[in-house]
């Protein structure tokens, strides 16, 4: 375990699961749960259900009326919520599961968009039971029979959504999180005989779910507290899911030549590593990984090319492509995937120090290419370059897949609602955008191409840092090209994505761990993906 240095007033907490029990149950013929229920509603059909009629009938039609009132179709961003509507009843909430066709959304995004719209309407209103004597009140999201297939998306979407960030709160304010957290929900089927397929398929969710939770966290947490040797020290403790995780530590990467990755660091007094997680799940040992690289910036002020001041407390997220790979391992361990898969995350903190590197140095990757750095805020492509070599000679991948908050560039061109995904792949790219788009994490190709390269001649070195501003972002992906080989790579801009400034239909504003449930179902569609023949120039 790496020695983890003395930060002034930076607390300590440790890593928790997140705190929404949830369980999947049957829900006996003719039962009617009493507390806070949400109904999953599908489309205008929804009244014919006798789950919604049993419920109807126990408020007194009191469902129907509020239905017909509000014009409540059960689509999908649409509920209606009822207080106290019988006794033993604290709320009952209709929400629309069915999608419609304006919004582009598939059945099974519908329902766990549904589902996180269940959890956020629940959450208060549900709670243990008080020391002042009040007790408990249970949440219960009731899936009808119609909807049975789907209820593990619904489960997905409220798990995700009840994810809050709010370890640093004490006192009071701990206080009022705490009540207006969901803590419970069981998940009831109205149709019993699809219990086993509900949970064979909430068990592989789960892993995806809990595995973006742990990247949430990870960006989340301030930069006092997420050094580079805790962040290591954090990862290395993942070994109880079955992970494998091995440390370098400055002296090892220095051995191995890390010098486009090490000159990053150099100028904080926190110290960097490079962490290698391995799930071994395949049938075959010797089977070739897929591998994952991300940037693990734990923050990033620029350097010697300092950043404005404004947004810079944001930069504690330019770890969020490191978050997204070690939670996608985290999620394939967990789920016991049938893949050999490697992590590969580089831990540093880009500070303006005595020993900072300056504009105009020329550092070495560990392939031997000498690299002029003209901005030191371009940082992120460095590190990866040590990373992408290193993993290309070292691995012997199947594929390569790299997570960056790379470029503002990409925010600007896409927004908050797309990643940029660059590739030599035709067939890689196709498969990520498809696991990408079945997930609602969505990724937009960008091209790559000669052009850019000769943007990032050095007159003294093999190539710089930085080109000219017109397609900064692929100019930064083609500079990452250069480090990958003959492998089938993809890199994934995540700038946009990574941290957002307004809640998302399945999480409060903030961390997204954007990236995870996208790679863990590209991992599930492997063995439908075919590389031979699919470079691209």
């Amino acid at each position: 375990m790496p020695s983890t240095p003395y930060t002034p007033n930076a607390p300590t907490v440790e890593l928790k699961e997140p705190a929404l029990k949830l369980t999947i149950a049957p829900l006996d013929k003719g039962q009617s749960p009493d507390g806070a229920v949400a109904l999953l509603c599908a489309g205008d059909g929804f009244s014919a259900e006798p789950l919604f009629k049993q419920l109807d009938q126990r408020c007194q039609g009191a469902l129907s009326r509020a239905a017909i009132l509000e014009g409540f179709g059960g689509w999908q961003g649409t509920c209606v919520r009822l207080l106290a509507p019988a006794e033993g009843l604290a709320t009952v909430v209709l929400v629309g599961a069915a999608p419609k066709a304006a919004s582009g959304l598939t059945a099974p995004q519908a329902m766990t968009q549904a589902g996180a719209a269940a959890a956020r309407a629940l959450a208060g209103v549900a709670r243990p039971a008080t020391d002042d004597g009040k007790p408990a009140i249970q949440a219960t999201l009731l899936v009808p029979a119609s909807l049975s297939s789907l209820a593990a998306e619904a489960a997905e979407g409220a798990f995700l959504a009840s994810w809050r960030f709010d370890r640093y709160k004490t006192g009071a304010q701990q206080a009022k999180v705490e009540k207006n957290r969901l803590h419970k929900l069981t998940v009831a089927l109205a149709d019993q005989a699809a219990l086993g397929d509900v949970e064979k398929s909430w068990s592989a969710r789960e892993a995806a779910a809990l595995g973006t939770c742990l990247a949430r966290d990870f960006v989340s947490e301030p930069s006092n507290v997420l050094t580079p040797a805790v962040y290591a020290g954090r990862i290395k403790a993942l070994e109880t899911l079955g992970l494998d995780v091995e440390l370098l530590d400055v002296e090892k990467m220095a051995e191995l030549g890390f010098g486009a990755l090490l000159g990053v660091a150099q100028g904080s007094v926190n110290k960097p590593w490079t962490v290698i997680v391995r799930w071994n799940g395949a049938a075959a040992v010797d089977e070739a990984p897929v591998v994952f690289v991300g940037k693990g910036v734990t923050f990033d002020s620029g350097g010697i090319s300092i950043k404005p001041s404004a947004g810079m407390d944001e930069m504690k997220a330019d770890m969020g492509g490191s978050a997204a790979v070690i939670g996608t391992l985290a999620a394939l361990a967990r789920r016991k995937a049938p893949v050999n898969a490697i992590g590969i995350v580089g831990l540093v903190e880009n500070m303006p120090g005595g020993e900072a590197q300056r504009p105009g140095d020329i550092v070495k990757a560990c392939d031997g290419q000498t690299i002029e750095v003209l901005n030191t805020d371009a940082e992120g492509r460095l590190v990866l370059a040590d990373l992408l070599a290193y993993s290309h000679k070292t691995f012997q991948p199947r594929l390569m897949v790299d997570l960056a908050t790379l470029t503002g560039a990409i925010v600007v061109a896409l927004g908050t609602d797309y990643a940029g995904l660059f590739s030599t792949s035709q067939a890689l790219s196709d498969g990520l955008a498809g696991a990408g788009a079945a997930v609602e994490e969505k990724l937009w190709p960008m091209p790559l191409g000669a052009g850019y390269a000769r943007d990032l001649e050095s007159p003294i070195a093999d190539m710089k840092n930085i080109g000219t501003r017109a397609g900064s972002s692929c100019l930064a992906a083609e500079f990452l090209r250069k480090f990958v080989g003959n492998t089938p790579w993809a890199h994934l801009d995540i700038a946009g994505v990574a941290w957002v400034g307004k809640p998302t239909p399945i999480g409060p504003k903030g961390a997204t761990g954007f990236g995870v449930r996208l790679l863990d179902r590209f991992v599930s569609g492997l063995d439908k993906l075919d590389l031979k023949g699919g470079q691209q120039a």
